[in-house]
């Protein structure tokens, strides 16, 4: 603690530059840190109640998501950990099939933290959730001792209202069904890397972190049949259609020379012997939708700026359960997998 008591003198003179333990007791000092860090950034009515949590109506049906991040470092090229706890938020009820419209955060932050940092991470939360059209209505604060948590952990949750006709989701994908994919893969998990490792690049790699929730309800609201929506985090796009085939029955191909990767990120990738397949993403998901749909899904997609290079990359078929194949740029084919291990840890 950075509490210091003058011999001279009964009053405790405190540091409010920096995150102490008491920030974490329910006291004066954490009443200080609310009101002059995040009831200014979050600032609404539900917050104003000061209560334990926020009621609100919502008819009809509701998605709800929870998720934490532990990104290291806080902040990378292109995005910092407060906007990517909002942001993947939002994006997990998305891919739910509906509309963001209320979310939590608590933070877990560690001794020593400079009041500064936490601001600068607040206040990315509350423009990105701004942006989004969506509340923070409450949350939860605690801190650890140094050395516990590398500056702070964010858990944010996130309910939503569906705005698909039909549940949306892996079951629902149909043989013929085709993939598509809303951009290029593997900014995010390279830019966190960059960061972290120091890494001497010759240009500069920016995280793709950002909302879909636009092209998602445009693709929504124009009745397109979109059976299953993924986001392409960690694991990116080979974890995500395993899970589908598997969950599906069915078996997936996709087409290699149709999956966009930035020069600069394949060749960090081939540097590393990382699979751009397997690196996380922050704003990028794949839409699996009728084969019939396929022409109006891509023209919608490429409306919207985050997804405006979306490709086609391929279908489903009857075959091996949760068997994925790609085929190369030379006419051969390969089996795509999971992950045996962590490949880039703390990405998100």
């Amino acid at each position: 603690m950075s509490d210091a008591r003058d011999d001279h003198c009964p009053v405790i003179r405190e540091d409010h530059t920096i995150i102490r333990l008491a920030h974490g007791g329910g006291g004066r000092a954490m009443a200080q840190l609310l009101e002059d860090v995040f009831r200014p950034a979050f600032d609404n009515p539900w917050l104003e109640q000061q209560h334990d949590g926020a009621v609100f109506d919502m008819s009809g049906a509701m998605a709800f998501t929870t998720d934490s991040y532990v990104v290291r470092p806080l902040f990378f090229p292109g995005a910092d950990i407060g906007a990517m706890a909002v942001h993947g938020t939002v994006n997990d009820l998305a891919m739910c099939g509906a509309e963001p419209q209320y979310l939590s955060a608590g933070f877990i932050l560690e001794e020593g933290l400079p009041v500064s940092t936490l601001r600068q991470v607040v206040d990315s939360m509350a423009a990105a959730a701004r942006e989004e059209k969506v509340r923070i209505v409450t949350g939860d604060l605690k801190v650890v001792e140094r050395g516990k948590a590398d500056g702070l952990y964010i858990n944010t949750a996130g309910v939503g209202r569906v705005l698909a006709p039909q549940p949306v989701g892996p079951g629902r994908v149909q043989e013929r069904d085709r993939i598509l994919l809303s951009g290029d893969l593997g900014r995010h998990g390279v830019a966190v890397m960059a960061a972290r490792e120091k890494l001497d690049l010759e240009s500069a790699i920016e995280s793709d972190c950002a909302s879909v929730v636009s092209p998602v309800r445009a693709l929504l609201e124009a009745g397109i049949a979109v059976h299953c929506l993924r986001d392409l985090t960690r694991g990116g796009l080979a974890s995500a259609l395993v899970e589908i085939a598997e969950t599906a029955g069915l078996e997936a191909h996709i087409r290699e020379a149709d999956i966009p990767v930035r020069e600069d990120v394949s060749a960090v990738c081939e540097l590393l012997g990382l699979d751009p397949l397997h690196v996380a993403n922050e704003g990028r998901f794949i839409a699996v939708v009728a084969a019939e749909h396929v022409g109006q899904a891509m023209d919608i997609l490429k409306r919207h700026p985050v997804s405006e290079s979306a490709r086609e990359i391929g279908h489903f078929v009857k075959g091996t359960p949760g068997v994925v194949t790609a085929s190369s740029m030379i006419g051969g084919s390969r089996i795509v997998d999971r992950l045996s291990g962590e490949q880039l840890p703390r990405i998100c």
